[in-house]
Order: C-alpha cells, then sequence, then structure tokens
C-alpha cells in the first residue's frame, strides 16, 4: 500500500490557560500517492501539524493517519524508520559537531560495525557533494550546506518517504535552486510544505490549508492559484485603515 492516507483527522490540543481545546486541523480524510505533494499555507494555518502527523511527531485526535499501510500511532517506531523528516532549521537536528559524525550517527543503528557504518557515510556525502566539508564544523556551513547535510542525514538511511517543513525558508536563491535540483531527483515519496510558490509549481498535486482546513487539493496551477486568492482577500474585521501604506 504505497500511499499515504489520513482517514476523518482532526487534531485537538488544549492551551494553556484555556477550559476548550483548540482545533488544529478539522476533520479530514486524504490519500496521498503522487511522488511529490505541496502543502502551502499562511503560518499557523495548519501546515506543519499536517506535516507532524505522517511520521507520528503529533498523533491525531480522532481518526487515523496510515503510511504504506502501518498506523501511525499504533506502529510508530516502524512507521519513522520509512518516513524521513526534516526540519525548517537544519540546526535544529544536526546533533554532531561535523557532517560525517552526523550522517554516522544516522547509520549507527542500521550499520553496527563502524568502518562499515563510515564508509557509507562517505558514499552519502559524496552524493550530495559535501564529502569536501565532511570535516569541517556545522557552524562554518552555509545556511544552504547545513540543509543539505540535515537531508543527506535523513536519506542516509533510505527512508520511502521524505517530509520537509519549510526547507527554503532560511536559504538563499543559488542554496534554494540547489534543494529544488536535489529534490527533483530524489526517488522517495516527498511532501513538502513550503513558502516558495515556485517550489510548489514543481510538485504533482497541492494542498492548500487555510484556518485547519484543506480548502484546496489538486494541480499547483490552481492551487498556487487559490492561495494568493486567499492571502489576496481582507482579514476578517480589516479596514482601509489597516491597510499598510
Amino acid at each position: 500500500m504505497n500511499s499515504i492516507s489520513f482517514s476523518k483527522v482532526s487534531v485537538r490540543v488544549v492551551v494553556d490557560g484555556s477550559d476548550s481545546p483548540k482545533t488544529l486541523l478539522h476533520d479530514f480524510s486524504l490519500d496521498l500517492t503522487e511522488r511529490r505533494i505541496g502543502v502551502i499555507g499562511a503560518n499557523g494555518s495548519g501546515k506543519s501539524t499536517l506535516l507532524r502527523l505522517i511520521n507520528g511527531l503529533m498523533e491525531p485526535s480522532e481518526g487515523a493517519v496510515m503510511v504504506h499501510g502501518e498506523n501511525t500511532v499504533a506502529q510508530v517506531r516502524r512507521v519513522r524508520s520509512n518516513v524521513g523528516f526534516v526540519f525548517t532549521d537544519p540546526l535544529s537536528q544536526l546533533v554532531m559537531p561535523t557532517g560525517r559524525e552526523d550522517v554516522e550517527l544516522s547509520l549507527r543503528r542500521s550499520i553496527k560495525n563502524s568502518m562499515q557504518r563510515a564508509a557509507r557515510a562517505e558514499k552519502v556525502l559524496d552524493r550530495f557533494g559535501l564529502l569536501p566539508l565532511a570535516d569541517q564544523s556545522i557552524y562554518e556551513l552555509s545556511g544552504g550546506e547545513r540543509q543539505l547535510l540535515a537531508l543527506a542525514a535523513v536519506l542516509a538511511v533510505d527512508p520511502t518517504v521524505l517530509v520537509l517543513d519549510e526547507p527554503s525558508t532560511l536559504l538563499d536563491l543559488r542554496n534554494r535552486e540547489l534543494l529544488r535540483r536535489t529534490v527533483a531527483g530524489l526517488d522517495q515519496q516527498v511532501v513538502m510544505s513550503t513558502h516558495d510558490l515556485d517550489l510548489a509549481l514543481d510538485m504533482d498535486r497541492v494542498l492548500v490549508v487555510e484556518s485547519g482546513r484543506i480548502v484546496f487539493d489538486g494541480a499547483p496551477h490552481e492551487g498556487v492559484a487559490r492561495y494568493r486568492e486567499l492571502c489576496a482577500a481582507p482579514l476578517p474585521g480589516a479596514t482601509l485603515g489597516d491597510v499598510p501604506r
């Protein structure tokens, strides 16, 4: 079952100081089978919550999420072995001093022999053009190099699904294009949230999330157009005096 499915899923959380839960995602069902899926929407719309459901970082309050037939709650360890997750800020997941050490750390569970692990890490770093930077401090790398390294560390264990949460946010144009080419060449199914509408247009299918609801699901150009319409509409309660001059 090569799909990611959401069946009657909703997500609610209790916010400090509130007696009633806040709904982050309202009841929805989806079956994602395409190779490249983009998720777009405003900050706070529910994009990250949707992505975090895919590898069990968040659990649905109602309904079920299945990845290739496995439940993200009941079989969370198996799901996470198949789903790689790349965060917006690579420094939030690069935990070792150098790229070589970080990739080897990712491989520690799957490859017990240290020499074999080191050899595999070299191959992964070389695949992404990172071998010349492998022994530099991660703090000496550019934002694009760090993001590529975080991606390499996740892909080292060969997940079948790759989830990227706004991966281009901290990147300049050169590194954004590098990320774009890298993602396009991957074998994995990719689910990516982004504010970069050019990246969204590269996808096979686009979801538009607004106020915790999936308000569009379909072709990328139509999805981007729908999102532009939402962004152009005035916020509820806004007046002419609220518009920046």
